[in-house]
C-alpha cells in the first residue's frame, strides 16, 4: 500500500507539471473537499479510498477550487467578531501567531524571545517532519502535494531552514496534525468585498484539524487558534 501511495503521489504531481493534469473548477453545489471561501484551494483527499482495484488515476480529481457565486456565498454570511492581536511581520508571523495562540488558549502569555524561539521550533518542526525520513513524510500527504506542485521538495527543504520562511497552508495542514490542534483561517471582512455594504467582522475560510475539536477517549476537545490571514500576506492572532 505504501508503494502504491507513493507512486500515486508522484503521478499526480507529474500529471500536473506536464499539462495532462489541471485544478478542476467546480460549482459551489458540488464542491466536497474543504470549507472553503474563495480563493482558496484544497488539496483532495484521494488516497483513502484509493485500491488496485480502483480505475486508473485520471479518474480521480486532484484539487478543486470554488468559483465566485453570484451575490453573497454562505461562507460570507458567517461573519464573525474578534480582537486583533498584531504578530511581528519578520517572516515567521504565521509561526508566531500559532504559538501565540496555542499559549494564549492555556492562559499563558509568551515574551517577545519565547514567542520567536516557539516560532522556530514550529518551523523545525515541519521541516524535520515533511524533509525527515519518507515513512514520517507519507503522514503529511496533502501537504506534500500542496508543496511539490510549486517547487520541488529539495528546494522546498532548502528554504524551510531559513528563520524567515513564510509559512503557510502546507505547514498548518503539517503543525494541526502533528500537535492535534484545530486552526480556522480568517479573512477581514472588508478583503471580501463583493458589492454592498461591510463591516469591520472577520469570515473563515479554512479550518485544519477540526477534528482535534471533538473531546474523545483519548483527549479532551481542543479550542481552536483562529488566525487572521490579510492580502499582504501577513498572519495575526485573532481572539
Amino acid at each position: 500500500m505504501a508503494e502504491l501511495q507513493k507512486s500515486l503521489t508522484e503521478t499526480l504531481v507529474d500529471n500536473l507539471r506536464n499539462g495532462s493534469a489541471a485544478f478542476e473548477f467546480v460549482s459551489p453545489e458540488a464542491s466536497l473537499s474543504y470549507k472553503l471561501a474563495l480563493p482558496f484551494a484544497s488539496i483532495s483527499s484521494v488516497f483513502g479510498a484509493f485500491t488496485a482495484a480502483q480505475s486508473s488515476v485520471s479518474s480521480l480529481f486532484f484539487a478543486r477550487m470554488e468559483l465566485p457565486r453570484r451575490g453573497t456565498p454562505p461562507a460570507m454570511k458567517k461573519i464573525e467578531h474578534f480582537s486583533v492581536q498584531k504578530v511581528r511581520g519578520d517572516g515567521r508571523c504565521m509561526f508566531r501567531s500559532l504559538v501565540k495562540g496555542m499559549a494564549t488558549n492555556k492562559g499563558l502569555s509568551l515574551s517577545p524571545r519565547e514567542e520567536e524561539e516557539d516560532a522556530d521550533e514550529l518551523r523545525i518542526a515541519v521541516s524535520e517532519a515533511v524533509c525527515g525520513s519518507e515513512k514520517e513524510r507519507r503522514t503529511y500527504e496533502e501537504a506534500l502535494i500542496a508543496i511539490t506542485v510549486e517547487e520541488s521538495l529539495k528546494q522546498y527543504c532548502q528554504k524551510i531552514q531559513h528563520p524567515n520562511f513564510w509559512g503557510g497552508e502546507s505547514e498548518l495542514l503539517v503543525l494541526s496534525k502533528m500537535l492535534s490542534q484545530p486552526i480556522i483561517v480568517y479573512i477581514p471582512e472588508s478583503e471580501a468585498k463583493q458589492g454592498g455594504k461591510w463591516g469591520t467582522g472577520f469570515i473563515p475560510i479554512a479550518e485544519y484539524g477540526e477534528e482535534f475539536m471533538k473531546p474523545s477517549k483519548q483527549r479532551k476537545g481542543r479550542k481552536p487558534v483562529r488566525l487572521l490571514y490579510s492580502g499582504s500576506n501577513h498572519y495575526d492572532l485573532l481572539i
